[in-house]
């Protein structure tokens, strides 16, 4: 969504927004960039929701050594960012996206509260099981979509009381922070990460989205393994972990990604 009105009011210690001019490329919120009476720049950001669940996520990812951008205010729907630049980092941001992962919290996954992911929101709580966490929370929430043929709904969760559990849970996976809706729009010249949507899950889950949509260059993902590859097996499981944000994308956006959907349960023989 573009800015298709002016910018809001900053939180008041931040004082007023110069030259603010429409950041293109978000799809849900309104951003403008500007400077700060001090001239520092910044991205302000005017979302449907209040913005202290975006926070959370920012500060999580930040504290596990994330490039993300400094949070300067935020107040209701309104977001105020250090704006960020640079010159592409590939390599080095997927070697950093790594090092987050190698964050497991206290070893349970899930979240402390409800997030969002887009408008979708992504329910907190905590469990040591990874696949009944993915399948419960996760996977069945989003079966409720309009869009979503009564056909596909009953397959996946034949799914999930049937060989899901098995195939997510062979290689005993750890809990990892994960940004959770990591993909090329997502990122800023190659070296910035905005917008979180962070959980502890498998850290296969974020490498298999972020590879499903393309956009990401290889350097992205050999800066990763040059840190902590994926265990064997991960291209096996990887059509069950797109489901979820496939299905997030049916939620969003109706009927146009059900073939996703359909494409990954034929992949696993999943009938």
């Amino acid at each position: 969504m573009t800015a298709a009105s002016g910018p809001p009011a900053l939180p008041g210690h931040l004082g007023r927004l110069h030259d603010p001019r429409p950041l293109g490329g978000g799809m849900i919120c309104q951003v403008w960039a500007g400077t700060l009476d001090d001239g520092s720049p910044v991205a302000v950001k005017q979302a449907p929701y209040a913005v202290d669940v975006e926070v959370d996520g920012l500060r999580a990812l930040d504290a596990a050594g994330a490039p993300v951008p400094a949070v300067l205010g935020a107040e209701g729907d309104v977001l105020v960012l250090r704006h960020v630049q640079g010159a592409p980092a590939w390599h080095d941001l997927g070697a950093r996206v790594a090092t987050v992962h190698r964050d497991g919290g206290d070893g349970r996954f899930g979240w402390h509260r409800d997030n969002l992911l887009g408008r979708a929101v992504q329910p907190g709580g905590w469990s040591d099981d990874w696949s009944a966490f993915f399948a419960e929370h996760r996977l069945r929430p989003l079966l409720a979509a309009d869009a979503l043929p009564g056909t596909v709904r009953a397959r996946i969760e034949r799914a999930i009381v049937g060989p899901l559990p098995a195939l997510l849970g062979a290689h005993e996976p750890t809990p990892s922070l994960v940004h959770g809706d990591l993909w090329s729009g997502n990122i800023i010249d190659g070296r910035w990460l905005i917008d979180p949507a962070v959980w502890m899950a498998d850290r296969e889950l974020e490498m298999a989205f972020t590879a499903m949509f393309g956009g990401v260059p290889e350097a992205f993902f050999n800066g990763y393994d040059s840190v902590w590859p994926l265990p064997s097996g991960a291209a096996q499981r990887r059509p069950a972990l797109q489901l979820y944000h496939l299905l997030i994308h049916v939620w969003h956006f109706g009927a146009s990604y059900v073939g996703g959907v359909v494409d990954r349960l034929d992949r696993l023989g999943w009938t």
